[in-house]
């Protein structure tokens, strides 16, 4: 089998401000075509280019020998290292095995010795958070009020899930959120409003859920450590499942886990070993983040075999289309160490015509797929009718 063209879909999310769905397609001469979903929005027009800079390199080589194909995309590559760059190659490498399931006729995580479950406990992400800026496309209620809040949170185990991550919300005409894609607060200071604005939306959610429903509170890039401890020292009487936060010292990140009472995860902005292993060396975490779109699969499993060695769980992040879904939930199968998988039920309502099998969830555990390669398919009529246009 020969790699003989490499493709790719960028699609609207439908989200405003605009973002696109990355997605890879691997053609070969024996008609089996892999699939991916890959990188994140706001350099999609970037990381489509990588790609075709990478593609010329396959041409005509055997798709099923995915190791060595990443190790000759990363040497190919070794003067930009890490960030778009491993995306892109990432784009590449998760079509690849996709490939290689399907030739086998088995799913991804058979290939690597699994699975280590059939099932795996997610959580509904940004639980309210969309919402201040497209409520009108998710046919959600808008959010005026804190009791608005509130209800949102009751949402969570009526549609069958018990954990929910949010971030931090003002309701309003128009309200709105600190979040990945937003603007933080100036040099990343946790003012007296933001602090007094996060412990009152976390206390009117648990008093809505309860104590048997798990809220994760996710802080992004948007605090500095000495700033997350002030905030973090508001929220300890709610009992959050973690407290997520993504930074670029582990020295800072240990002082702020040393510092508080919450659990503290982070690591979905590192790519390969090289840049988790210091955040290990240091203890400065408590659940690692990683994003099997963002660096590769095999990848993402050697990061989840070394925090194995330091006692560590692993928490994919996942909140794109359910091709992703399924990709991180192949490696959840694949690996030893995972305590909670991200999920994104509150998307854009033609999401589901997108794919050719929907990932299945219920009682807060999405079942682990059993279709080869992936166990879905990226609809290619579909994407080019919801073609991103920038």
């Amino acid at each position: 089998m020969k790699i003989t063209k490499i493709e790719t879909f960028l699609v609207e999310s439908g989200f405003k401000p605009s973002r696109a769905w990355n997605f890879c397609a691997i053609r070969t001469d024996e008609g089996i075509t892999g699939y991916s979903e890959f990188g994140t929005s706001g350099i999609s027009r970037g990381l489509a280019g990588l790609v075709q800079d990478l593609a010329p390199s396959l041409i005509g080589k055997d798709p099923t020998s995915v190791e060595k194909l990443y190790t000759d995309m990363y040497r190919l590559t070794r003067a930009a290292p890490y960030g778009a760059t491993q995306h892109a190659i990432a784009g590449i490498e998760l079509a690849l095995w996709d490939i290689a399931g399907k030739a086998a006729g088995v799913p991804v995580h058979k290939l690597m010795g699994g699975p280590h479950r059939t099932e795996q406990r997610v959580y509904w992400s940004h639980l309210a958070t969309y919402r201040p800026n497209n409520w009108k496309l998710l046919g959600a209620k808008p959010l005026r009020t804190m009791a608005d809040l509130g209800r949102a949170a009751e949402e969570c185990p009526k549609a069958g899930y018990n954990a929910f991550k949010t971030n931090i919300i003002w309701p309003g005409d128009p309200g709105r959120v600190i979040n990945q894609g937003t603007v933080g607060p100036h040099d990343q200071v946790a003012s007296l409003d933001i602090r007094k604005q996060a412990a009152a939306q976390i206390k009117i959610m648990r008093d809505a859920v309860g104590p048997d429903v798990d809220i994760l509170l996710d802080i992004n890039v948007n605090f500095k450590p000495i700033e997350a401890e002030l905030l973090a020292s508001d929220l300890e009487p709610y009992n959050l499942f973690w407290m997520e936060i993504d930074n670029q010292s582990p020295e800072a990140l240990r002082q702020l886990r040393d510092r508080t009472t919450i659990p503290i995860c982070s690591g979905e902005q590192l790519l390969t070993m090289r840049q988790y292993k210091p955040y290990f060396d240091a203890g400065a975490i408590h659940s690692v983040k990683v994003d099997i779109q963002w660096q590769g699969f095999s990848v993402a499993k050697k990061v989840a075999d070394l925090a194995e060695m330091y006692e560590l769980n692993m928490a994919p992040h996942n909140f794109n289309g359910h091709l992703s879904s399924f990709q991180s939930v192949n490696f959840a199968a694949s690996v030893s160490n995972v305590r909670i998988m991200e999920s994104d039920p509150e998307q854009t309502p033609y999401r589901d015509e997108l794919f050719t099998v929907i990932p299945t969830v219920k009682k807060s555990m999405m079942q682990v797929p059993t279709g080869p390669g992936w166990g879905t398919d990226l609809v290619e009529k579909a994407a080019k009718k919801y073609a991103w246009k920038g």
